[in-house]
């Protein structure tokens, strides 16, 4: 054969199966866009010869195709819109690419883990503007029930680093993640709207662990005693830092001298998770400071190995010193709610805690709200107890040199 030969089917019109010179059999259907014999011809093919088509099969593609065009549809345009249609793995790929600019480097690394381990997984191969609301809730179970968590098979060695888990609150920041994601298609004109939006995920119960004066007197003496063991002042001297400021790990262990302002009592950062920020130096913090050496040529309040790095011995020394004060389940992120509900116990408003903290949203302050019924049980009790002085009081007598004094707020100026 010399030439393609075309078989047209006696029963559909336009079906046709296609040879080739070399001897290739494949189903196509013709038609024209629009109407009248002027309008352009299409050939779309429909594919092979053989499973899944056959004579049968195809026809019934073929009529399908046909029944698209008599609705004032190009199928030939329909499938190339499908091959240059992002898949979510794609989508995934132009968000790191383009969209992470604000974001900071601990937040895009904890979310490149979650994509690698969950997000493509499970929606990596579906195409993005086909994906919908049931499909990210599918995920959110998935990862809800740890089908994408890292194994370890029996007699395996434990990865270093941290692993991938699965749980309710991985879940929950998978679906902000996927939200985001799609956020940035919409705006890019990728995708009509966001699959994410409206799913529900489930209460994260945020951990809050706070330590008693009991058990504050415990760790100090847990760390003096670490320092006096290893004569490594720095862990130890990182450790109080959080419990008497409220700071961030990183804040501590990232903090430079030129960050620390002796003359305004206070510390000037950069940067931390909300931002540049000013943290309040209290006397008992201003005093270690002052105290703590300093090492040639490194800049760093908490020295590492090398002048560049920061120092990995607040995590090494933390298991020993906790288990030696008895507190097996506190973490170092505990100091600093400790700081803020000491603060709240001590009857300082939520308003003064949040900026104490570096707070960006008076809801992530107020899970220290039940804190404060301290203060107010005193006030309460200050109050009945003057109320009942005057209802025990006869008629006519002189009123009682005793006063019961009303407990003032911290900071405010007595009237």
């Amino acid at each position: 054969m010399a030439a393609t030969y075309l078989v047209r089917d006696t029963e559909v019109k336009g079906f046709v199966l296609v040879l080739t010179p070399a001897g290739a059999k494949s189903y196509a259907v013709d038609y024209r866009v629009g109407s009248g014999r002027g309008s352009p011809k299409r050939r779309l093919t429909i594919g092979k010869h053989g499973s899944p088509w056959t004579p049968e099969t195809a026809r019934a593609e073929a009529k399908r195709l046909l029944a698209e065009v008599a609705a004032g549809r190009d199928p030939s345009m329909a499938r190339q819109a499908d091959r240059k249609a992002l898949t979510f793995d794609e989508l995934i790929d132009l968000y790191l690419a383009e969209g992470v600019g604000h974001k900071k480097p601990s937040t895009l690394k904890a979310d490149r883990g979650r994509i690698e381990h969950h997000l493509r997984p499970l929606l990596g191969k579906v195409r993005a503007d086909r994906i919908a609301r049931a499909d990210v809730e599918r995920m959110r179970n998935a990862v809800t029930a740890g089908k994408t968590a890292q194994k370890i098979e029996d007699g395996e060695k434990r990865p270093s680093g941290s692993m991938a888990k699965g749980g309710k609150g991985v879940a929950a920041q998978c679906v902000t993640l996927v939200g985001a994601i799609f956020a940035f298609a919409v705006e890019r004109g990728l995708c009509a709207d966001n699959p994410a939006r409206g799913v529900k995920k489930a209460p994260v119960r945020k951990v809050e662990r706070f330590l008693s004066e009991a058990e504050i007197a415990r760790l100090a003496a847990a760390l003096d005693a670490e320092t006096e063991r290893t004569g490594n002042p720095y862990p130890s001297a990182a450790i109080k830092l959080l419990l008497l400021t409220g700071c961030r790990r990183g804040e501590i262990v990232n903090l430079h001298w030129e960050h620390v302002d002796f003359e305004r009592e206070c510390l000037r950062l950069p940067d931390s998770k909300t931002g540049a920020k000013v943290v309040y130096l209290n006397a008992p913090a201003r005093a270690l400071l002052q105290e703590l050496p300093r090492m040639a040529g490194n800049p760093r309040v908490i020295p590492g190995m090398k002048a560049e790095s920061a120092s990995a011995a607040i995590d090494n020394v933390w298991p020993g010193i906790r288990e030696a004060a008895g507190l097996a389940d506190v973490r170092l992120h505990d100091l600093r709610h400790s700081f803020a509900s000491v603060g709240a116990a001590g009857g300082l408003s939520l308003p003064i805690i949040g900026a104490l903290l570096g707070h960006k949203h008076a809801t992530t302050t107020a899970r220290y709200a039940h804190l404060s019924a301290d203060p107010l049980r005193a006030a309460n009790d200050a109050v009945g107890a003057r109320i009942a002085a005057a209802m025990s009081r006869k008629p006519g007598a002189a009123a009682s040199a005793e006063v019961v004094a009303l407990p003032s707020r911290t900071g405010e100026a007595n009237r």
